[in-house]
């Protein structure tokens, strides 16, 4: 059984591939692939495997793409830390749908759904997921809100849910994760990147430095020229200020 992964984490790309081939050492994993433009080019000079796992979004974009730019017509499981996808059309017209981080027993489910499935009843999912990205179907309305991210401390990798998250924040060119134990650790997302995924009612981009959990703010004073002073708990080298410019919607942030 051949398969291709499609994940820009690296991190989640090494634990599903594992989990994959603990759960089907007969598995041959293809390629893992990073990108929209990297799927493309793949998917447009190779053979389909049999089996896709993919994630929604990627580096550059999101995986709908390459069906709408190449013919795929092999059976995908998504997978994803985002949980506001229509969830349902998904599991309907596509083999299966599963949200990161990704659980054994689920997994074994989606590989045994896909196994069980009919050559005929294949193809129809496939046709009908095609006419849903076709038509934006499963992209309409919905704001991609990042649940949780995978971390590496020393030779281990662990799950932090967003909810732990006290701020990021971008230091000597890295973009550091801060738990609410003040543990911290490189993730290899922009500010801008996690600006656009997080929820904005748990996250404000504070500065150009600071991304920042409403949790995480303990107390907010008046400084120079507008400005607005943070006190946050963990707190962060050096100090935290809100321009007068973004102090308005900071103080209406704070009050929903």
């Amino acid at each position: 059984m051949k398969i291709v992964i499609v994940e820009d984490e690296p991190l989640a790309g090494d634990a599903l591939e594992e989990l994959v081939l603990k759960l089907r050492p007969d598995y041959e994993v293809l390629t893992r692939i990073e990108s929209v433009e990297e799927g493309i080019e793949w998917f447009d000079t190779h053979d389909a495997p049999n089996l896709i796992f993919c994630d929604i979004h990627l580096s550059d974009g999101r995986s709908f793409e390459m069906w709408r730019e190449v013919k795929i017509d092999c059976p995908v499981i998504f997978t994803t830390a985002y949980n506001q996808y229509a969830i349902e059309a998904f599991k309907v017209n596509s083999v299966d749908y599963l949200l990161k981080p990704i659980k054994e027993e689920e997994l074994q489910k989606a590989i045994e759904k896909y196994e069980s499935l009919h050559k005929e009843a294949l193809s129809s999912e496939m046709k009908n997921l095609r006419n849903l990205i076709e038509n934006s179907v499963l992209e309409r309305g919905y704001r991609e809100v990042k649940t949780r991210f995978m971390v590496k401390t020393g030779q281990v990798i662990k799950s932090i849910s967003t909810s732990d998250v006290a701020y990021f924040i971008a230091e000597e060119g890295v973009v550091l994760l801060v738990n609410f134990k003040g543990n911290r650790f490189v993730i290899n997302y922009t500010l801008d990147q996690l600006e656009a995924q997080l929820d904005p009612q748990m996250f404000f981009r504070a500065n150009r430095q600071l991304v920042v959990n409403i949790q995480a703010v303990k107390e907010v004073t008046p400084y120079f020229k507008g400005r607005l002073y943070l006190l946050l708990e963990p707190a962060p080298d050096g100090d935290q200020v809100i321009s007068s410019g973004k102090a308005n919607a900071f103080k209406e942030w704070l009050d929903m």
